[in-house]
């Protein structure tokens, strides 16, 4: 598949101080190229020499507000190191749908995805190489979230907990796991609740399938979840991200009343250079550079301004983050359910749990 940025895209300048931002839309994805402004400055010989280099990040579309203050600042920083011009290009989506589209052809050099899983998607399909969740610093995640509850204004349910899903005449919007990997999340979420508080699979099955019987709706995908529940006023509760709640509140689209409750899973969003491109582009020094910056304090904390619980230790204990995002009791990762191969192959594959579960309640 082949990608003509130049002929599809409509520019939008926008100048500030120090950089130009060129908008470019698309009707599938949106590409945001950055570049550094004109001053002259003392330049250095680099591996692209110093003429303008150009990269794109490929990633899902709820991280867009962080990157339109992070991309900036690094490109300034490449600018006033390097004396070169970098332009980043920005595609957003769906993470199944963005994975999709790298593994068919969008020349990605950076992917920064939902889960793990669809990075190994691309890993398999031979464009990255083994073994990049060691290439970076926290084993290659750059953002966290939890899941959280979110009710209707002043929660008239009372729904505060995990059991609290479980009660009669409550009514839940979820997206599809079958069809959406952040629904895996809020899945494995419910498993936890059981799993991790001394409960037995049996018991976990159990539980899992009760909530699933309060399922009013089952979107496949987090944007037709959110439709469901705000615009269509289906269900009591959505099982949502932390994240999607702050993010959605602060844009003036909902208001906050959610429950964080306090066994929980940590939503983990991995970045990963895309190993073929970069080599093809001849763009690994600015590829690999961006994915070290995303580690940064300046990063992690436009990251943590929008929603996402911070993954440096500086920003995450400090005002404001370390009072709007406090401590979660109980909080287990996927690598605690014996990782990503291991939970498809137990929860999601045709056949497996979930299916199970929906093939008893019909």
């Amino acid at each position: 598949m082949t990608y003509n940025f130049e002929k599809a895209a409509k520019f939008l300048p926008v100048k500030t101080a120090s950089t130009v931002v060129l908008a470019i839309t698309f009707s599938t994805n949106t590409l945001l190229p950055v570049f550094a402004g004109t001053t002259t400055q003392n330049k250095q010989l680099i591996s692209q020499n110093t003429q303008k280099v150009e990269i794109t990040l490929v990633t899902y579309a709820v991280t867009k507000a962080a990157y339109s203050k992070i991309i900036p600042q690094f490109v300034a920083k490449w600018k006033r190191e390097k004396g070169q011009d970098v332009v980043i290009r920005e595609s957003y989506g769906g993470s199944g749908s963005q994975t999709r589209a790298v593994i068919d052809g969008l020349p990605a050099d950076v992917v920064a995805l939902a889960l793990a899983l669809d990075t190994k998607k691309i890993e398999q399909a031979g464009l990255i190489n083994r073994g990049w969740e060691k290439e970076a610093p926290n084993n290659s995640i750059i953002t966290r979230s939890v899941v959280a509850l979110e009710t209707r204004p002043g929660n008239p349910k009372g729904i505060k907990t995990w059991n609290d899903l479980i009660k009669p005449g409550v009514k839940i919007v979820t997206a599809n796991p079958k069809t959406s990997g952040g629904a895996r999340w809020n899945f494995l979420a419910l498993w936890g609740a059981i799993t991790q508080n001394g409960g037995n699979e049996t018991q976990a099955l159990n539980f899992v399938q009760q909530v699933f019987r309060n399922v009013v709706v089952l979107p496949k995908d987090a944007r037709e979840s959110s439709d469901a529940f705000f615009k269509k006023n289906q269900g009591d509760v959505l099982i949502n991200y932390e994240n999607e709640v702050i993010l959605a509140a602060q844009q003036g689209k909902t208001d906050t009343s959610y429950v964080v409750p306090s066994t929980n899973i940590s939503i983990e969003g991995p970045v990963a250079v895309v190993d073929k491109n970069v080599d093809k582009n001849g763009t690994r020094e600015v590829s690999e550079a961006f994915v070290k910056f995303l580690f940064t304090p300046e990063a992690q904390r436009e990251f943590a301004k929008v929603g996402f619980r911070p993954v440096n230790n500086t920003v995450a204990n400090t005002k404001p983050f370390v009072d709007k995002y406090p401590p979660v009791k109980t909080l287990s990762t996927v690598k605690d359910l014996g990782g990503w191969d291991s939970v498809q192959k137990k929860f999601f594959d045709d056949g497996a749990l979930f299916d199970q579960i929906q093939a008893k309640d019909k």
